[in-house]
């Protein structure tokens, strides 16, 4: 009988970096850095001086390499300035060498997929398709061809929502649907007593509803102003980074409350300061495949959501969410939602209790060792 391997390491290419907002890459690989290193390759810095790769050890079993080049450029020339610093790295690096050998390479983004795969010797080429980046703001226009490519060497190709499945079944086949997960004990601690609400929450005049997560042209502005608005006595409160918008571009209001980026670890008593959990997604071709996060996040904290009418969130969780078609239907929704029905939230602490990250990732786990395997098989033929 043949031997499995199992030990493999990872290299992975993402467009969003390690310290962002803690979301799918970073709950995937800090649960496969218990089985494998994982080496997490972002893009490009840029900063005066020669190319060069800063290493970085973001935590047990998962490195940060982050290049730095002296100016932008674009993709292709970033790549063959980046391959080369990454090569020696895996060969010298102290805390790479002889880590990384015949390495599975899981792609975010296909824009480096045609220099970067099989550079390494690769024992699986994995394409973990998270959002319909195509559709997303500033998306480089030759996006889909890079992913034709990707797609066409992939072994196995993941997605994050139902909708993208559907999308990339047509053209590879071995596709499989990992939607949301969650840290239920994380945000289970919202419903703690001795938690405590963040003095940026807690002093806020009520209700207080409330949203976090990227900041970006995924959101509806003119819903957000229309809630600050209808609850003009109370507060609404919107925690995360900004990503290709302006602060000027942003609703001001007194009652209205951007909070900026909030760690991972804060998240729960954030959470739990907020009498209504928003979604407030625009319905445009950026929202049409995502499957929010937050969804089973907002759930496990044992709070009331409202979210618009997306696909993913009508289709796999509208049991448990208000769904809203229309900027009136939402602020009634919202409204509504202030006296909360016990049934609902306890059946969405439930979902939630069944949707862990470890689960999730034990399952994407086994259809990449099949693939890594396969692959000796057909080398060994």
């Amino acid at each position: 009988m043949k031997k499995q391997r199992e030990r493999f390491p990872i290299v992975v290419h993402s467009h969003l970096r390690w310290d962002f907002v803690w979301q799918r890459p970073q709950q995937i690989f800090s649960r496969l850095a218990r089985h494998h290193g994982v080496l997490f390759v972002e893009e490009p810095v840029h900063e005066a001086g020669e190319p060069r790769l800063r290493v970085i050890e973001a935590q047990a079993g998962v490195m940060r390499a982050i290049p730095v080049l002296p100016e932008p450029c674009g993709v292709d020339a970033a790549c063959e300035a980046v391959l080369p610093l990454l090569q020696r790295a895996l060969a010298t690096h102290p805390l790479l060498a002889d880590r990384f050998v015949q390495p599975v390479q899981w792609f975010y983004s296909p824009m480096c997929a045609p220099r970067m795969a099989g550079a390494f010797g690769d024992g699986a080429i994995v394409y973990d398709c998270m959002d319909e980046l195509a559709n997303f703001r500033f998306a480089p226009p030759d996006i889909a061809e890079r992913e034709r490519f990707l797609l066409g060497r992939a072994d196995v190709v993941f997605t994050g929502g139902r909708a993208l499945y559907e999308a990339k079944s047509r053209h590879h086949g071995n596709v499989h649907f990992f939607g949301c997960g969650v840290d239920a004990t994380h945000f289970g601690a919202a419903r703690v007593a001795a938690t405590p609400v963040p003095a940026a929450v807690a002093g806020l005049p009520r209700p207080v509803l409330g949203y976090f997560g990227v900041i970006d042209e995924r959101l509806d502005y003119g819903l957000v102003d229309a809630l600050a608005r209808a609850f003009s006595q109370g507060s609404i409160v919107m925690a995360g980074p900004l990503a290709k918008v302006m602060p000027e571009e942003l609703p001001d209001r007194p009652n209205l409350h951007w909070l900026g980026q909030q760690p991972y670890e804060a998240l729960p008593a954030l959470v739990k300061g907020f009498d209504v959990c928003l979604m407030p997604f625009a319905l445009n071709e950026a929202t049409r495949y995502i499957n929010p996060t937050k969804t089973l996040e907002y759930m496990a904290a044992g709070k009331p959501i409202v979210s618009t009418a997306v696909p993913d969130v009508v289709r796999n969780f509208g049991d448990f969410v208000r769904i809203a078609d229309s900027l009136d239907g939402f602020v009634e929704q919202a409204l509504e939602a202030l006296a909360p029905d016990p049934a609902r939230i306890a059946a969405g602490i439930e979902r939630a209790n069944g949707a862990t990250w470890d689960a999730i990732v034990a399952a994407m786990r086994r259809h990449v060792l099949h693939a890594v395997n396969g692959r000796l098989s057909l080398a060994a033929a």
